[in-house]
């Protein structure tokens, strides 16, 4: 039986810069094409909800990808978009953000869905993330997780409070392109 080689950080930062998402999880190397327009328009109309909250009641940072989120030395990830609260933002580094942010959401794709649900989900909690939103464009919903229970599932039109934040009032339809 052979064994693959556990990459590091600085394997992952010497790959080329060729325009595919590279993640290390758990030292494997995971590759996948970059995202759909869809992808990128749900990730755009959600990030415009959160920055605007985040900024407006000065709750930390929020960022986009691609960003290097380094969970640990064979732990790399690229998530769709990160919050740092306040008491986390010493975490924000040249390299990227070194530790868990307070939330990370994740935008399932067909190519990423079990990724995302089942290995990414595994290592956010493992590695201390306090809060995971998956968000499914197929099933016009969205998914909290506190580690790594699912704790609230979220869809329609009416506004919606989303753990961690309060008064947030998302109305999960208007995500959707």
């Amino acid at each position: 039986m052979t064994r693959q080689a556990l990459l590091t950080y600085r394997d992952y930062a010497a790959l080329p810069d060729d325009g595919k998402r590279y993640e290390l999880h758990d030292g494997a190397l995971s590759v996948t094409p970059a995202p759909a327009p869809r992808h990128q328009q749900v990730s755009r109309n959600l990030f415009r909800v959160l920055d605007a909250h985040v900024t407006a009641n000065d709750l930390g940072e929020i960022l986009y990808s691609p960003i290097d989120v380094i969970l640990s030395d064979v732990t790399v990830v690229q998530p769709d978009i990160v919050w740092l609260a306040a008491d986390r933002l010493d975490r924000i580094s040249r390299r990227g953000i070194e530790g868990a942010p307070t939330l990370v959401v994740e935008i399932l794709s067909p190519s990423t869905v079990s990724i995302d649900r089942v290995i990414k989900r595994r290592l956010y909690a493992r590695h201390g993330v306090p809060w995971l939103w998956l968000v499914n464009p197929e099933a016009r919903a969205l998914e909290v997780y506190r580690g790594d229970e699912r704790v609230l599932v979220a869809s329609g039109p009416e506004p919606v409070d989303l753990p961690p934040f309060e008064s947030l009032g998302l109305i999960v339809d208007s995500l959707w392109p």
